[in-house]
């Protein structure tokens, strides 16, 4: 949406648009004094005075008030010595309006009145009350001008106000965009990052399985267990690619909240054999009942990252334990193992990022590091109620 400018004091060519309007009053001015109240033509100081108080209006936006009170004080004399009366109302008006649509009405009042007063005394004073009743005619229109420079001072406040909510609801359609955006690639770079992780660890694994079985003694080869390794990595890297497929479908889908299935706990013992095939001894027990999507999901990238860093870091055949309880409506979820846990010094990959990550998105808790007896354990706890 395009900046709406609401200020009149910087509006395009103010300036320009004011000198127009002054000139204009002044040739106004100019023809009434000369072809009405032939009595009243102004004479020479009449004329300056009449002149003058149309100079100030060039400044009407920037300075409204000190131009009113400017135009009074040129008024005021030129009323006082008897000069055409109607000459000089274009511009008091042009002053009065500008001062009603810039300044709150209460202040609108105070000198609208204080201009009112000192033109009466004025008046009454020099020409002892002979022109009191014309002047008191001249202002009836000035409450008029009042009123409507009151009711165009509200009309353009409530314009500001439906622009300034239209530009805020705008800001907030582009921030809720920007947030559901960084929201998706973090969700996809987590996703990317688990299955590449556990699939690359776990092709890395088999492969040094069959470079040991091939390197351990060449005369007596086991074809078998060669084959079986090659299969495993086969199998992995099928799997691999179904899940990358699978997260890649989502970059391709219209909707801002596309979402390829999400794995849930049915895949957990697909999780545990792979971990097996490479390896790792793991135990399981898992109570849980139904769980909802987003938990589910939750819980299964938690274990398969937990599962990649034992096989990647415990050590040769780890000994994984997998508890996943249901209790007090939330999911209690603890993978440990004996191993030694990441090298210390190394610099710290996205794992544990991810896993809190994950927890926090369900509005959950997770907290992993090494274990008193040894080895590393990662603890989550996902409620169950509230999650989407």
């Amino acid at each position: 949406m395009a900046a709406i400018n609401r200020d009149p004091t910087t509006a395009p060519h103010g300036t320009r648009n004011d000198a127009l309007l002054a000139v204009a009053a002044l040739v106004l001015a100019v023809f009434l004094a000369t072809t009405t109240d032939a009595g009243r033509r102004p004479d020479a100081v009449g004329w300056a005075l009449l002149v003058g108080a149309h100079v100030p209006l060039l400044w009407r936006r920037r300075r409204p008030l000190l131009v009113f009170v400017a135009v009074v004080a040129l008024v005021l004399p030129y009323h006082g010595l008897d000069n055409n009366h109607t000459a000089p109302v274009p511009a008091s008006f042009i002053a009065l309006y500008t001062v009603t649509v810039t300044q709150r009405a209460l202040r609108t009042i105070l000198v609208a009145g204080s201009g009112l007063l000192l033109s009466l005394t004025a008046m009454l004073t020099i020409n002892g009350g002979k022109e009191a009743a014309e002047l008191l005619r001249i202002y009836g229109w000035v409450f008029a001008v009042i009123f409507v420079g009151i009711d165009v001072r509200f009309y353009r406040q409530y314009i500001a106000a439906v622009f300034e909510r239209a530009e805020r609801a705008e800001r907030t359609r582009e921030e809720e965009a920007r947030r559901r955006v960084a929201e998706e690639r973090l969700r996809i770079a987590r996703d990317l990052h688990d299955l590449l992780a556990h699939s690359i660890t776990l092709i890395g694994v088999q492969t040094s399985v069959a470079a040991h079985v091939l390197n351990a003694d060449p005369e007596r080869l086991d074809r078998a267990t060669v084959a079986k390794a090659l299969d495993d990595i086969a199998e992995t890297c099928r799997t691999a690619r179904g899940e990358l497929r699978t997260t890649l479908e989502v970059l391709r889908e219209p909707g801002p909240d596309a979402r390829g299935p999400l794995p849930g706990l049915d895949g957990l013992p697909d999780l545990v054999e792979a971990a097996r095939l490479a390896g790792a001894k793991v135990e399981q027990t898992v109570r849980v009942g139904q769980a909802p999507p987003a938990v589910g999901a939750a819980a299964y990238r938690i274990v398969q990252e937990a599962l990649t860093n034992a096989v990647r870091h415990a050590g040769p055949e780890p000994a994984v334990r997998i508890d996943l309880r249901e209790r007090d409506g939330a999911l209690h979820l603890a993978v440990t193992d004996d191993g030694a846990g990441p090298t210390p010094g190394k610099a710290p990959g996205f794992g544990l990022v991810g896993m809190r990550e994950r927890a926090r998105s369900v509005g959950g808790t997770l907290d992993a590091g090494p274990r008193e007896p040894g080895g590393f354990h990662v603890t989550a706890v996902l409620p169950l109620g509230g999650a989407t």
